[in-house]
């Protein structure tokens, strides 16, 4: 059987920069992903290191990156508010140009194709809101990486849904916040699972409305996840399961706690790889 190691990357918002924390303790112990398969801010990550390849360097610029995201405002906090005024019609400022040019500032070119990337391959998940089901951008290799990144990440109220070749495509989380799936789709044969999902209430949310949809997104995401792990197990995969979640909630649109996060998923990966001896890099056995 062909050796394919592959890193699924979950959306999260702000928290993806414990990803990085945790992709530097995995190079430190010599993984080498063929695979990468990312969702909403996880596709972020994947695309830097399909681009920049998967070194110390490489995570060095995607921590500087993230770092710069800080003053950015990309999401801004007043969620419950712009969601009102697009149900109303209202113009509201869209945070979407804003993303483009700061990917593209990093390196993802708008001509950029999957086929660009031979190894390690990258794979991102949208949701197509007409169908109920996740695409997998990048199956075919002359799609638009930086359109496929775009899709994945339009997390309404701050980026509308798409209308694409009769689909309607938004954040990959709606349907598949740990693409788990999508990774045994193409092939997957060991799993990293980097995962952000993080059910506890966070700061900044008020009571009511807010609090409620916040807890239903919650909901289905964590249930979601867990059904995506009960398929990687029933069909023999196996998975190292690295669970995100810094010591107190943060909300995904705060940008304000990088630097602790990275440093907490290096932590978190770190002691899930002592726990985890066995799961090495490294040929199959048997």
């Amino acid at each position: 059987m062909e050796e394919k190691l592959t890193f699924v990357l979950s959306g999260g918002g702000s928290r993806g920069a414990l990803q990085v924390g945790a992709l530097y303790a995995l190079l430190e112990e010599g993984f080498q992903p063929d695979l990468l398969v990312g969702t909403s801010i996880g596709s972020v990550n994947a695309t830097f290191l399909a681009i920049n390849g998967f070194s110390k360097d490489s995570l060095d610029h995607l921590a500087a990156a993230w770092r710069e995201v800080v003053d950015m405002d990309l999401l801004p906090a007043n969620y419950f508010w712009l969601a009102i005024r697009t149900m109303m019609g209202r113009s509201y400022s869209d945070p979407s140009r804003r993303i483009r040019e700061f990917l593209v500032a990093h390196g993802l070119s708008e001509e950029m194709r999957f086929a660009d990337f031979q190894s390690p391959r990258l794979v991102i998940v949208s949701s197509d809101l007409n169908s109920g089901q996740p695409v997998l951008h990048g199956d075919d290799l002359d799609e638009n990486v930086l359109d496929a990144v775009l899709f994945s990440s339009a997390l309404p109220p701050w980026v509308l849904p798409v209308k694409r070749h009769n689909r309607y495509l938004m954040d990959g989380g709606v349907v598949s916040n740990l693409p788990v799936q999508p990774a045994l789709r193409m092939g997957a044969t060991r799993i990293v699972a980097l995962d952000l999902t993080d059910v506890r209430d966070t700061p900044g949310v008020a009571e009511g409305v807010p609090a409620f949809l916040e807890k239903l997104s919650m909901a289905v995401e964590r249930r979601q996840a867990d059904l995506e792990l009960e398929l990687a197990a029933a069909r023999g995969v196996p998975l190292l399961y690295l669970g995100l979640a810094s010591p107190s909630p943060i909300a995904l649109w705060d940008f304000r706690h990088t630097d602790e996060l990275m440093e907490q998923g290096y932590e978190i990966a770190r002691q899930v790889l002592k726990e985890h001896p066995g799961f090495r890099p490294g040929p199959l056995k048997g």
